[in-house]
């Protein structure tokens, strides 16, 4: 997986000074300036993208059983495209035996393909322990919510090969303290998500060591309690970390400033994008929603109700795009919360940025002002994706 010695020359995205990055086996050698003449043809440059929390990509769904041969392997090298060096496939409620064999799957995946062994930094398992009250539950299947079940969850992590390294999970269930506890001492990172928890439930849960808040404003009932409410109280947890879905879709600006100003260097950027990320504007028939419509403007709306989103399609830069432009944040930060800080949330090696030993999980990109566009990507020292010669690219 390590490359062979190699320079990258690009706009440092922190400090707006060309540098020319060493690489040697995998690894960021040494980091040097470069002469200010080239500045004006050189692309940004910056750390890869973690997203700790995918459905899928460009018609590769890890929600439709059984997950199709090949699928993690083209989503992972899919996402290259996006400046995603690492990321935590996400599978949903389900019946038992669909999730058991959706973690089989993609530990497969990852045992198998060196790519997809490189880039899935654990999986991301979505419910089924969530509220089965309509609104929090969002798209989440009625018939398989149930309590948190820990031999079930076992089962789950003996299927993933221990791979399982988040899962979303309502408090609002008895036995959720206990559950919490054991996933802590087994090293999962627990999040608040489709919940309809009490104050108090939320309290004790982050107590007993849940970590992080999924989706943070969405998948919630349509009208709450001026207070207390669940939103409220995980934006008052000093201990949740928010993730946001910064589409400009699922949460107003309004929103997303009063979260970001809340929760400060707390606050991540996921995509939560759907298998239809990636694929063309137009109508299609979803497993999950039925018909629904993927407009020339990136959003996913049910057919019957445009009213009502169908998921999320668009991918991490557009998120740090959509901040940036709107004057939310500056574009570094904006890329760090899609970068170094899921990394260092998750104890990821990324988690230094740009730094001599970091690993060489690298993005160029350009940015106009109002939008951000890949160029390359490199993986551990390797070229992965290059616009211009796309075709040609996608091995490690």
């Amino acid at each position: 997986m390590s490359g062979n010695v190699t320079t990258v020359e690009g706009i440092h995205y922190r400090t707006k000074e060309p540098v020319t990055v060493h690489i040697e086996r995998g690894r960021i050698s040494a980091i040097q300036p470069l002469s200010t003449k080239k500045k004006a043809a050189l692309p940004w440059i910056a750390p890869g993208l973690v997203d700790l929390q995918i459905n899928g990509y460009c018609g590769s769904d890890f929600n439709t059983i059984p997950i199709a041969a090949g699928a993690v392997q083209r989503a992972t090298r899919g996402l290259w495209r996006e400046g995603v060096t690492s990321y935590y496939p996400t599978v949903i409620t389900n019946g038992d035996a669909e999730i058991e064999q959706a973690m089989q799957s993609i530990a497969r995946a990852c045992d198998e393909d060196p790519a997809a062994h490189a880039g899935v930094a654990g999986i991301h398992l979505e419910g089924p322990f969530i509220s089965p009250e309509d609104g929090p539950r969002g798209a989440h299947d009625s018939l398989y919510t149930k309590a948190p079940n820990w031999p079930l969850f076992q089962r789950w992590q003996e299927a993933a090969r221990g791979r399982i390294k988040i899962i979303t999970l309502s408090p609002e269930w008895p036995g959720s303290v206990e559950f919490i506890e054991r996933c802590v001492e087994q090293g999962v990172t627990v999040s608040i998500g489709h919940t309809s928890a009490s104050p108090g439930q939320i309290d004790a849960a982050v107590k007993a060591g849940a970590r992080m808040s999924t989706h943070l404003g969405n998948g919630a009932h349509l009208m709450l309690p001026r207070h207390p409410n669940y939103i409220w109280e995980q934006l008052s947890q000093d201990g949740l970390t928010a993730c946001l879905i910064a589409d400009g879709f699922h949460l107003p600006e309004s929103v997303l400033k009063v979260i970001l100003r809340t929760k400060g260097e707390r606050a991540l950027l996921v995509s939560d994008a759907v298998y239809l990320s990636g694929m063309e504007p137009g109508v299609y028939d979803n497993h999950i929603g039925g018909r629904v419509v993927l407009t020339p403007e990136g959003r996913l709306h049910l057919a019957d109700n445009p009213g009502l989103l169908a998921g999320s399609v668009q991918l991490l830069p557009w998120g740090i795009s959509h901040l940036t432009r709107s004057g939310m944040a500056a574009l570094e930060e904006a890329w760090d919360m899609a970068s170094i800080r899921p990394a260092a949330f998750m104890q990821l090696p990324l988690q230094n940025g740009l730094s001599v030993g970091s690993p060489a999980d690298l993005a160029l990109f350009e940015w106009n002002r109002q939008s951000l566009s890949i160029v390359q990507t490199y993986k551990n020292g390797n070229r992965v994706f290059d616009s211009t010669t796309f075709s040609r690219e996608g091995s490690l």
